[in-house]
């Protein structure tokens, strides 16, 4: 089991290798994922603070590549497995949101997996 810790919000569990904005919304958070898990969109990015998030999908790489200015260690949840520890600054949620009427569609659940190098 992994430790996601949520600066301002508090901590949860997840199983190793689960996608961290699952781990997010499963611990009550209502992160956006307007793309609803794909990629496509930037909703539910989320600053590492501590921890290793693993490595960056193809698909996440050339999606954070589109935006400026980025924060250090800024990554996409619905890319991230939560194979280790994790410290992380949620960037967008609904409850912040009020002109967004739901956070986005439910992302995929991924086959619970951590890679080790």
């Amino acid at each position: 089991m992994a430790h996601v810790e949520m600066e301002g919000i508090g901590a949860t569990t997840a199983p190793d290798g689960e996608r961290l904005v699952l781990a997010i919304m499963n611990a009550g958070v209502d992160i956006l994922h307007r793309c609803g898990g794909n990629a496509r969109c930037t909703t539910c990015r989320v600053q590492i603070l501590a921890g290793d998030p693993g490595p960056m999908t193809e698909a996440e790489a050339a999606k954070l590549a589109t935006l400026s200015e980025l924060p250090e260690n800024m990554r996409l949840s619905c890319q991230v497995r939560t194979c280790d520890d994790l410290s992380v600054r949620i960037l967008r949620r609904l409850s912040e949101n009020p002109d967004m009427s739901d956070a986005g569609p439910q992302p995929e659940t991924w086959p619970l997996e951590c890679t080790t190098v």
